[in-house]
């Protein structure tokens, strides 16, 4: 079965935030939504030698997800190639999701008292196509695909990090689908809900 997913190399992460702005665009959001965040973490080391840190977190398109569980009317749903969707016809805006998910992901739209979040651009996936925030990274940190496919580019990628593969909160129980790549320092430091 299929798993598609983003895997994002942090070292090549600029925190530029091209992602966040394709996401809005592509998804023609409100003002101040945003689907794809990125994280500040750091300043990391001693002057002269800092580094500043980036984390993109988005939904993780878990394989577990902990929204699906709890929603009563079967509004959050997965569909078979791993993407986690939400169907406004069905979304009562009980905010039940936004609650169970570990990593606070989720939209509230007050206006329409629906739930929304990323879809990882399924309309582009469909299309054959990757998703807005991955096409527009300007290092090409992001990349897109199927992660149960041992010849899939985003695969391939993680397998030559080897162990410096990481999930964010793992212990959530979630299995998230999005993998990040860091070689630069512990991992322990990023989490997908810091200010």
């Amino acid at each position: 079965m299929a798993q598609f997913a983003i895997v994002t190399d942090l070292d090549r992460c600029t925190g530029c935030r091209a992602c966040t702005v394709a996401c809005a665009q592509e998804n023609r959001l409100k003002p101040a939504v945003l689907w794809t965040r990125v994280r500040e973490i750091g300043p990391d080391g001693r002057f002269p030698e800092l580094q500043m840190h980036f984390l993109p977190v988005t939904c993780q398109h878990c394989g577990d997800p902990a929204c699906i569980k709890v929603c009563p009317t079967g509004a959050s749903h997965k569909r078979p190639d791993g993407v986690v969707l939400i169907d406004r016809e069905k979304c009562i805006g009980c905010q039940r999701c936004q609650q169970a998910c570990p990593y606070k992901i989720q939209h509230f739209d007050v206006a329409a008292k629906k739930m929304e979040k990323c879809t990882l651009c399924a309309h582009l996936v469909d299309r054959g196509d990757a998703p807005a925030c991955v096409k527009t990274c300007t290092t090409g940190a992001r990349v897109f695909g199927d992660i149960s496919d041992q010849n899939s580019r985003a695969t391939k990628m993680l397998e030559a990090a080897g162990p410096k593969t990481y999930r964010l909160l793992p212990q959530a129980g979630t299995n998230p689908s999005a993998r990040y790549i860091l070689r630069r320092q512990p991992w322990s430091d990023f989490h997908p809900n810091a200010e």
